[in-house]
């Protein structure tokens, strides 16, 4: 099966321009979305994941993965990742922190939160693309989701 005729989306919530761009394109070449929405903050990520109603928890049910930094302006990472996991809409969609701290209080802190992985993005962007395809790989065509298994 490919992951394309699900049109399985991410939510890519990402400062660095060049990180998001880096992720998209790896993403993309793999081919393993339709569809990636970037947001550049966590103020952003919170309009799009709860703002809207009903029309915005339609959409919720198409997102299979939220791609989080935690270094973010306005809303951080770890305030976003509490308000997904607070929220029944949300509270089962896979998050994946993908950051560049290597701080033992972050990976801890974002765990006990409730984040599914933690990646610390590598500093080489053929690196970074490699561990961005190897995730969406796992996260998009092998992981299941309730739902997915009929």
């Amino acid at each position: 099966m490919n992951a394309n005729d699900e049109g399985l989306q991410v939510l890519l919530v990402e400062d660095n321009a060049a990180d998001a761009e880096l992720t998209m394109d790896a993403l993309r070449d793999a081919k393993l979305v339709n569809h990636v929405q970037w947001v550049k903050d966590g103020a952003e990520a919170l309009d799009v994941l709860f703002k809207g109603g009903a029309a915005a928890a339609a959409e919720n049910q198409r997102l299979k993965l939220v791609l989080l930094d935690l270094r973010l302006p306005r809303v951080d990472g770890h305030e976003v990742l509490r308000a997904i996991r607070a929220d029944p809409r949300t509270k089962l969609m896979p998050v994946v922190v993908l950051t560049s701290s290597h701080e033992e209080s972050d990976v801890v802190r974002a765990y006990d939160l409730g984040a599914n992985s933690y990646l610390v993005k590598p500093v080489a962007s053929e690196a970074f693309m490699a561990a961005v395809r190897e995730l969406g790989l796992y996260w998009m065509l092998l992981n299941k989701l309730p739902g997915d298994i009929k």
